[in-house]
């Protein structure tokens, strides 16, 4: 997503210590009160649903409902507040959610089909700058019958709706307390979800005790949990070290996620779970600057880019090779740009320019932000240039700069070839494609391709069986490969570490890879 922050290497590790005493908790809960202590870099932007589009979801998904969501193995969205959901016509224009029976809000107010359309139609009204109303382009009104139907009316066919209700963004609040017209900003959360938001310091800590109204899926394994916010990844690992916090997720370099695999070694107590995450990072080329804009040149840089030695130096293989702009674990996803280019081959990157009447090193400026996307973000720059430079065909000039100025030089056309990163609003190869292409694409520069945008988006977003509109995804993969204004680079890996006497790690990342905090739990203590 857009403006979700980001991490080297997304992880959650869980390393707690032993309940004094013996035989205390069972490995499905006890009448013991269990409660976990996380920390995270992760600290939230606000906590207004309306106002988030961001790692605010982190906390959101925790305390707030939404009418669908992502339970642990699910890729496809499931009831939550609602009973059912479902499109009531063949063009997906029309979806109807029955609401789920006797829910209300932690202010004992009633949560019925008023308060989804008042939680929906506010992010509209309010429309927050870099807030989630622009993933509701596609919706025209949202229309109750009775107390327990809402129906969303769509202005186009979106089979990706429902995705979209499953984001934390679309958390349903208690119309009392929230304004329409403007965002929360008291510190308080009036939700129906798993946790209530006992307290809330900001830069600090989260306090969430186990919500006894709640009714959803979510199968709470402990009954507290207490969120703890550090600005920097190092301060966490020593408070997980020190057994002064008990889990963390987001916020730890490639090297501090070695460290701990190695750390496995020596301490038993300590074990690793790799997965596969779904945030991508790539090259943008510029299609008005004159080396950029020739399909030649960026043609032999993918013939030249070699991923695995990039994930191997810089990421210390805690990223993967990508090869298409849907990432693997994703429906869709191809190697297209290995099976175009193959593995990296500085003779063919030699003909292609040739063949463009290019004989002298091409002279490119590769730019990249500093402060977005981690600490590796410029070995891994300088790795591309000592790729690119070894071959002989190109010399690259590295520049780089904060991101609030790196966004306003993008977005100006300033920048011949730079890097983004994109963290997905939800699992679908919609998200991957849909983003990057037409007058508003997220890279700052129009990518107008008609086939794509008039034609195959238009035509899955029909079809409410993702799995049935594959070849569409194929050929708009296909069309990327052949343009190259994008290069795929890497997709990050997500780490979950935890100690022998936790359990829950393995199943505590939803598919959007927010942290469900309601899985973890201690294992017998003897």
């Amino acid at each position: 997503m857009f403006y979700r922050a980001s991490l080297q290497a997304a992880a959650v590790l869980a390393s707690l210590s032993l309940l004094a005493g013996c035989g205390l908790l069972s490995d499905s809960g006890s009448k013991v009160e269990q409660k976990i202590v996380v920390g995270t870099t992760s600290e939230p932007s606000t906590l207004d649903p309306a106002a988030a589009w961001d790692n605010s979801w982190e906390l959101m998904r925790n305390v707030f409902q939404t009418l669908v969501s992502f339970p642990t193995g699910s890729t496809s969205p499931e009831p939550d507040a609602a009973e059912w959901c479902k499109f009531t016509d063949t063009t997906s224009t029309s979806y109807r959610c029955k609401i789920r029976a006797g829910l209300k809000f932690s202010n004992g107010d009633k949560l019925d089909a008023e308060a989804v359309k008042y939680s929906i139609d506010r992010i509209t009204e309010i429309k927050f700058k870099g807030g989630p109303v622009g993933m509701l382009g596609s919706l025209d009104r949202v229309e109750t019958k009775g107390d327990d139907i809402v129906v969303f009316h769509l202005t186009k066919p979106d089979a990706t709706f429902p995705f979209i209700l499953a984001t934390p963004a679309m958390s349903l609040v208690a119309p009392g307390d929230y304004s329409r017209l403007k965002i929360r900003t008291d510190g308080k959360i009036t939700g129906s979800g798993p946790y209530l938001l006992d307290s809330y310091k900001p830069g600090d800590r989260a306090e969430l005790v186990k919500n006894p109204d709640y009714k959803g899926f979510a199968d709470r394994k402990n009954d507290a949990v207490t969120i703890r916010y550090f600005k920097e990844s190092a301060p966490v690992v020593a408070a997980l070290r020190k057994n002064r916090i008990d889990a963390i997720y987001r916020g730890l370099t490639a090297e501090e996620v070695v460290s701990l695999e190695d750390n496995q070694d020596k301490d038993s107590n300590l074990q690793i779970v790799e997965t596969v995450g779904a945030d991508i990072r790539f090259l943008v080329f510029n299609p008005k600057d004159p080396a950029a804009g020739n399909v030649a040149v960026r043609r032999a840089i993918a013939q030249l880019v070699d991923r695995d030695a990039l994930v191997a130096k810089v990421y210390q293989g805690t990223a993967e090779p990508l090869y298409s702009m849907v990432p693997k674990g994703i429906a869709g996803h191809t190697t297209s740009f290995f099976d175009a280019y193959g593995d990296p081959d500085r003779g063919k990157a030699k003909q292609i320019l040739a063949k463009a009447g290019i004989t002298k090193p091409v002279e490119l400026t590769f730019w990249f932000t500093t402060d977005r996307y981690g600490s590796s973000t410029a070995p891994e720059f300088a790795e591309l240039k000592r790729q690119l430079e070894s071959s002989g065909l190109f010399r690259i000039t590295l520049k780089s700069k904060p991101w609030k100025t790196f966004q306003e030089g993008f977005t100006r056309g300033e920048y011949p070839v730079f890097g983004r990163g994109w963290f997905p609003d939800f699992p679908d190869p919609d998200n991957f494609i849909a983003p990057f292409v037409g007058k508003e694409s997220i890279t700052g520069m129009p990518y107008l391709k008609d086939e794509i945008s008039k034609e195959l988006l238009p035509q899955t977003r029909k079809e409410s069986d993702r799995g049935a509109v594959s070849k569409q995804f194929e050929r708009a993969q296909q069309i990327l490969v052949d343009d190259v204004r994008l290069l795929p680079l890497w997709q990050g890996k997500l780490y979950v570490a935890s100690g022998e006497d936790i359990g829950g790690g393995e199943r505590a990342l939803d598919p959007q890879t927010v942290m469900q905090m309601w899985e973890l739990y201690r294992k017998a203590s003897w």
